[in-house]
């Protein structure tokens, strides 16, 4: 009896150190998105959807933070509070480089990219009670030009330098999350709003469908001008009937969204979530429509500034695409 229960004693603690071993080895990371009414919030959880299906496996639990957007995603990857963030392409080069938001920051240069995921049109939403046609419409309108650390101000901002604008020339320069943009343009608070997201995406659906609201054409030699200067930024088009009341196609252009990290996150953890992505990419595509049209290729080559991280070329490598 005495040799049972000392047995039993045995294995029992046997399993508290293993079950303690296991759970030291178990890793969290998190991944940077930006307002839930976005891409970047789903385009977070997607990933970190497929990276917790094998978490038994490889001992990663992923979890998403919605956050001010690409700015603040890049300077916390940083400052190493966050693993990994989904960022604007031209955030990227800046972030690399250390100019326009990241000029009093230096240069990052332990920045590395992943992969880029989807397109993201330039949104210039305004009331049709505004009577705003054109970028030039917007003197003398309140005018939502987004938060600071969000990568739609970067945008803003570009959009306003090369149509000569300043926020001098509004009557009121909001600086509204896009979460809260819809709600201000149809309560009457702002007469337009400059965003950039993926497509769809919920906030210009919220607003289209609440209140009579246009989205206006971005074209003409200034955004030629614009996008021949900028090579992160091309050219896109935002489908008609898209957005309800909105039925032609409507020129625009921005960046891509980016998947980066730091290089001081291990290779091992960065192969198991780039494998979870690609292993799985078929059911990727399918957990949002902006993800309809992605290819693998273009995905490890288009809009990545920064070095790719050893762990994500080793994956790209064994599949032949680098």
């Amino acid at each position: 009896m005495v040799l049972k229960q000392t047995l039993l004693a045995s294995a029992a603690t046997f399993a508290l150190g293993f079950a303690g071993a296991a759970s030291a080895e178990q890793q969290f990371i998190t991944i940077g998105t930006g307002g839930v009414t976005g891409v970047y919030y789903p385009t977070g959880g997607a990933i970190c959807r497929l990276v917790n299906k094998d978490r038994k496996e490889h001992g990663i639990r992923c979890s998403v933070e919605s956050t001010g957007g690409s700015v603040y995603n890049t300077r916390t990857i940083r400052q190493g509070e966050l693993e990994f963030g989904v960022v604007q392409s031209d955030v990227q080069k800046a972030g690399l480089d250390g100019t326009g938001a990241f000029e009093n920051d230096g240069a990052f240069e332990g920045l590395r990219a992943l992969f880029s995921v989807h397109p993201e049109p330039m949104h210039l939403m305004a009331r049709a009670d505004a009577e705003i046609a054109s970028v030039d419409d917007l003197k003398g309108k309140k005018v939502n030009i987004a938060n600071p650390g969000s990568g739609t101000r970067v945008l803003a901002d570009t959009l306003m330098q090369y149509s000569g604008l300043s926020k001098d020339d509004f009557a009121l320069a909001a600086e509204l999350k896009s979460s809260e943009q819809a709600a201000a343009l149809c309560d009457g608070k702002i007469d337009a709003t400059i965003w950039a997201s993926g497509l769809p995406n919920g906030s210009s659906q919220e607003a289209t469908s609440s209140c009579d609201v246009k989205i206006v054409p971005l074209a003409g030699e200034n955004i030629d001008t614009l996008l021949a200067e900028n090579s992160p930024y091309a050219a896109a088009t935002i489908p008609g009937g898209m957005y309800p009341g909105n039925d032609e196609d409507i020129p625009s252009w921005g960046p891509k969204a980016t998947f980066v990290t730091s290089s001081d996150v291990s290779d091992d953890v960065v192969y198991a979530v780039v494998s979870a992505v690609f292993e799985n990419f078929e059911d990727f595509k399918k957990l949002h429509p902006a993800f309809a049209r992605l290819s693998e290729e273009e995905m490890v080559s288009d809009a990545l500034s920064a070095d790719i991280h050893p762990g994500a070329m080793k994956y790209y490598k064994e599949r032949g695409w680098k």
